[in-house]
C-alpha cells in the first residue's frame, strides 16, 4: 500500500470514527427533545404531575447529551477540514450555505431556547416554557433537515454545473436542497432517531421496572416507548423499502453490493434473496451463500422473475467494498426486525394486561436498548460505504478529495481524537447509567413550575 492509500485509509478511519460518536448523540438529542415536548405537553393538556416529573428525569439526560454531543460535533468539523480540504474547495458554493443554515438552527434557535427549557420553567410559567421545549424540539428537526439535505446532495447531486475549475457552481437551490434521495433519507433517518431514543427509553425503563415494579413513573415511560416502537418500527421498514427502491436507480452499483449480486441470474430465473454469503471482492463471487430462489425479485421487482444490474456490469474501480455493505445491512435489518417483534409483542401483552407482569419481556427490552442506534449505525455504514468510491457520487472520487496532509499525521490526530472521545464519552456513560439506575420519582427534582400546588399526582 503506498503513501496516498494508506493516507486515504487512514482518512476514512478517522471520519468513520468522529461520525459514529456524533451521529448518536445527535439522533439521541432529536429522539429526546421530541419526548420531552410530548411529556410536558401532555402535562399541559392532563393537568397530571406525572408527566412532569418524567419530564424533568429525561431533562436532565438531555442536558447530558447536548453537552457531550456539542464536544464530539466541534471535533466532527475539525477533522472535516483537516482531512477533506480539496472536497470543501470543490464543493464549498454548495456545501457551505447548507452547513450554515444548520449552524443557524442549531446555535441560534436550539441554543437560544435551551436555557429557558432547563432552567425557566418557574420563571416564564408552564406555557411559555413549553414554548420554549417546542422550540429546541423544531430546531433539532430543522438542523438534521440542513445535514441530511447536504449529505443528500453528495449521494444524489443536483442543481449545479461545474466550472473551468473544477468547483461544483449552485445553479438552482431548490433542486439542490430537494435533491433526488433526501425525502426518503429525512424520513428514514427521524424515524431512526425516534426509534434509537424509544428503544433506549424502554430498555431503561424496564429496567427501573423490574427493580420498582410499581413505580408509576416507570411504567409510564415504559409503556411510552413501547408505543412509540410499535407505531414506527413497522412504518421505518416501509420506508426503508421504498428508499432502497430508490436507490436502485440512482445508485445501483449500491443496491448490487447489498444483494451481494456479482453476475445476473439466467433470463426468467429471477434475483434471489441471499441470507447469508460471503462475498469475495477478489474473486467476483460469493462464497457459503444462502439464498431463497426468486424472493429478491419479489420485493425489488414485485415478480419472480425480473433481475437487477449486477457487479461485473460496473467498473472494478468504481464498486463500493462488498463485503462491508452486505453485512451492514443484513446487521440492520436484523435489528429492525427485532425491534417490530418488539413492539408486537408489547401489544398483546398490553392487550392482555401483562405489559408490566411479563418480566421476560422486560428483559428483552433491556438487551435490544441499544438496538435502535446499532440499526442506525448500520444504515448509514451502508449509506457512506456504498457511496464508495465517491463523495460526490459518479463527480468527485474519496482520493481526490483528501487533504495534503500525509498518513502519520492522520494517525496521529486519529488517535488523539479516539483518546478525547473515550475519555469524554466515558465520563457521559458513567454519568448517564447513574442516572438511569433510578426511576424517576415523585416531585423530581428540576425547575420548579408555577402549577405544582395545582395538579394532582397520578
Amino acid at each position: 500500500m503506498d503513501a496516498v492509500e494508506s493516507g486515504l485509509l487512514a482518512a476514512r478511519a478517522q471520519f468513520a470514527i468522529t461520525i459514529s460518536f456524533h451521529i448518536v448523540l445527535a439522533a439521541f438529542t432529536i429522539g429526546l427533545a421530541n419526548f420531552l415536548m410530548v411529556l410536558e405537553g401532555l402535562w399541559l393538556l392532563r393537568g397530571r404531575k406525572i408527566y412532569l416529573d418524567v419530564y424533568r428525569y429525561w431533562l436532565k439526560i438531555f442536558a447530558l447529551t447536548v453537552a457531550v454531543g456539542t464536544a464530539s460535533g466541534l471535533i466532527l468539523e475539525y477533522q472535516f477540514g483537516l482531512n477533506w480540504s480539496r472536497l470543501s474547495t470543490q464543493a464549498a458554493d454548495i456545501l457551505g450555505p447548507l452547513m450554515f443554515y444548520e449552524v443557524l438552527a442549531a446555535f441560534f434557535l436550539e441554543a437560544g431556547f435551551l436555557g429557558v427549557m432547563l432552567f425557566g420553567l418557574k420563571k416564564v410559567g408552564p406555557r411559555v416554557h413549553f414554548f420554549a421545549t417546542c422550540a429546541v424540539a423544531s430546531g433539532s428537526l430543522i438542523s438534521a433537515f440542513w445535514i441530511l439535505s447536504a449529505n443528500s446532495w453528495m449521494q444524489t447531486p443536483a442543481g449545479f454545473s461545474i466550472g473551468i475549475d473544477g468547483r461544483f457552481i449552485a445553479q438552482d437551490w431548490w433542486a439542490i436542497i430537494f435533491n433526488p434521495s433526501f425525502p426518503y433519507r429525512l424520513v428514514h433517518m427521524t424515524l431512526a432517531a425516534m426509534l434509537g431514543t424509544a428503544t433506549l427509553v424502554a430498555g431503561a425503563s424496564a429496567w427501573q421496572v423490574l427493580k420498582q415494579p410499581e413505580n408509576p413513573r416507570a411504567r409510564l415511560q415504559y409503556s411510552m416507548a413501547l408505543w412509540t416502537i410499535l407505531v414506527l418500527a413497522p412504518t421505518q421498514i416501509v420506508v426503508g423499502h421504498f428508499h432502497a427502491e430508490h436507490s436502485l436507480v440512482v445508485q445501483p452499483q449500491k443496491v448490487a453490493a447489498i444483494e451481494g449480486s456479482w453476475t445476473r441470474p439466467p433470463e426468467g430465473a429471477g434475483e434471489p434473496m441471499r441470507l447469508f454469503a460471503v462475498p469475495d471482492m477478489e474473486e467476483g463471487r460469493n462464497h457459503w451463500e444462502l439464498a431463497i430462489p426468486r424472493i429478491g425479485s419479489l420485493y425489488l421487482r414485485y415478480n419472480l422473475t425480473g433481475s437487477i444490474a449486477a457487479l461485473d456490469e460496473f467498473a472494478p474501480h468504481d464498486i463500493p467494498p462488498v463485503p462491508i455493505v452486505f453485512f451492514a445491512f443484513r446487521f440492520m435489518v436484523g435489528l429492525g426486525l427485532l425491534m417490530l417483534g418488539q413492539g408486537l409483542i408489547s401489544w398483546v401483552l398490553r392487550r392482555r394486561h401483562r405489559l408490566f407482569r411479563a418480566r421476560w419481556m422486560m428483559r428483552g427490552c433491556v438487551l435490544l436498548a441499544p438496538a435502535g442506534f446499532l440499526a442506525m449505525l448500520s444504515g448509514w455504514v451502508v449509506t457512506e460505504v456504498g457511496r464508495q468510491p465517491f463523495t460526490v457520487y459518479g463527480l468527485l472520487r474519496t482520493a481526490d478529495s483528501l487533504s495534503s496532509v500525509s498518513h502519520r499525521q492522520v494517525i496521529a490526530s486519529t488517535w488523539s481524537i479516539l483518546g478525547f472521545y473515550l475519555l469524554i464519552f466515558g465520563i457521559g456513560l458513567w454519568v448517564l447509567l447513574r442516572i438511569l439506575r433510578k426511576p424517576a420519582q415523585k416531585d423530581e427534582p428540576g425547575p420548579q413550575p408555577t402549577l405544582a400546588d395545582e395538579t394532582g399526582d397520578a
